[in-house]
């Protein structure tokens, strides 16, 4: 329950602000040239709370929080007193209009990277690209446990985030990249990992997973946590906090090592025998595994689980005020490109529509980012304000790339586009609109049930 409340509450704390630059973009441009503003609304329905400004404005946080407009004389919805004519919207020029338009997008790019300046201040933590566990296409590829990942397809990547953004968009792809690593003996290789051989459909939210590929930081001790009822674990003794220090006589150090040791085992026919720490005390333990049928296939088990582990950021991204403009660029440049690049792929087919998010998901990262810290929201912030400004310059009717799309039309043609194509694309947006509503809800329901 107080993740419910949490994530409702940090969806709210993150559309306000992030809709509140939107429209701030709208209305200081539109004042600017002159337009008359009669109401600047964060969300929709009914007036929560209102105030009139000293220019006449109505200033309003509605019911509903999921948008906001900015409602702006026009002699196209209502008539106009002649002396405030000059003030409507529709009589400004083409160039006015689509500054006034634009200014909404831009505020939220202009904020994503004011959040990004701000998070390299304060200094977002992360992890390391140091691989614990490498398997699959990334051990067919020659990655090793401990190396460090200091390029890949020729770009540096400072941090398991960064090479995440990167590898995601390659498996995307499907092709094959150049992957420039350190192994623990400080020796630089080059690796050619080829995504092609990903299986056909893998989950793309955790394409890293399906890569192969797990940070050392996220390995988890290998301590017992839990295990299940009438278990090879139960019926041999183990307890709920034993400490495996070696099976079969080999080490252990995290608890990802106990699998391969179990089912290479379990296909040899034989038991194993765990050394486990227990009290300050070391204890043999003779058991043995037992073979379920799983994902088409059968694999061998103990039928125990790890503790819930968190693990530590080790390393930090700290700037001064003058060289976090510059990696606050950098950021809002690649993040811009990656989902930019995520768009194209999911209209063209290599990305699946399950990568859009809906507002419960949106509450989810929200409350998970703000959990972790300052930094990781910050940039929640600003992922999201930029998958704003992306998706309003959508040529979408009612959207506010949809309008700079009409005032292109009449800047060719001359014009403005008349009354009935007008009416014929709000139609249009508001069915695009409604569809990709529809299928954000269910991505989410989805991402609900699935969990």
């Amino acid at each position: 329950m107080t993740e419910f409340f949490g994530s409702v509450w940090w969806l709210l704390v993150s559309l306000g602000l992030l809709i509140t630059f939107h429209e701030f973009g709208h209305y200081w441009v539109a004042r600017r040239c002159g337009v008359r503003v009669l109401r600047f609304s964060v969300g929709f329905g009914r007036p929560l709370w209102l105030r009139r400004g000293r220019d006449g404005t109505e200033f309003a946080i509605a019911a509903i929080p999921l948008g906001g407009y900015v409602r702006m004389l026009d002699e196209r919805e209502e008539a106009v007193p002649p002396e405030l004519a000059n003030e409507a919207f529709n009589r400004k020029t083409v160039g006015q209009r689509i500054a006034i338009t634009a200014a909404g997008p831009l505020a939220n790019l202009l904020l994503a990277f004011a959040l990004l300046w701000l998070m390299f201040m304060v200094g977002k933590g992360d992890l390391l690209p140091i691989v614990g566990r490498a398997d699959g296409v990334a051990a067919t590829a020659g990655f090793e446990r401990d190396d460090r990942i200091l390029r890949i397809d020729g770009q540096e990547v400072p941090t398991w985030t960064q090479a995440g953004i990167v590898l995601t968009a390659a498996a995307l792809d499907r092709r094959t990249v150049p992957v420039d690593v350190e192994g623990a003996n400080g020796i630089e290789r080059r690796l050619q990992l080829d995504l092609a051989a990903l299986p056909a459909a893998f989950d793309e939210s955790r394409s890293i997973e399906a890569i192969g590929l797990v940070a050392r930081q996220r390995l988890l001790e290998a301590r017992i946590g839990g295990f299940s009822e009438d278990s090879p674990a139960a019926r041999a003794g183990v307890q709920v906090g034993d400490r495996v220090l070696r099976i079969d006589g080999q080490s252990v150090s995290s608890f990802d090592q106990i699998g391969p040791l179990v089912q290479r085992a379990g296909e040899d026919g034989r038991s194993l025998e765990l050394l486990v720490e227990r009290a300050g005390e070391t204890l043999p333990i003779r058991i043995e595994p037992s073979r379920i049928e799983a994902d088409g296939g059968a694999r061998w088990v103990l039928g125990v689980r790890p503790e819930p582990g968190r693990f530590e950021f080790d390393t930090v991204r700290r700037y001064g005020p003058v060289a976090a403009l510059g990696q606050a660029y950098d950021e809002t440049v690649n993040l811009t490109g990656a989902t930019l690049g995520m768009l194209w792929r999911m209209i063209s087919g290599r990305a699946s529509l399950q990568n859009i998010s809906g507002p419960i998901s949106i509450a989810q990262f929200a409350n998970a980012s703000a959990s972790i810290g300052l930094d990781w929201f910050l940039f929640f912030l600003a992922v999201l304000s930029l998958g704003l400004f992306i998706m309003n310059l959508l040529p979408i009717p009612i959207l506010d790339g949809g309008h700079l799309l009409y005032y292109l039309i009449e800047l060719i043609k001359g014009s403005p586009v008349s009354e009935r194509f007008l009416i014929a694309g709000q139609y249009v947006g508001l069915a695009m609109l409604a569809g990709l509503m529809g299928l954000a809800f269910y991505n989410d329901i989805l991402r609900l049930v699935s969990d």
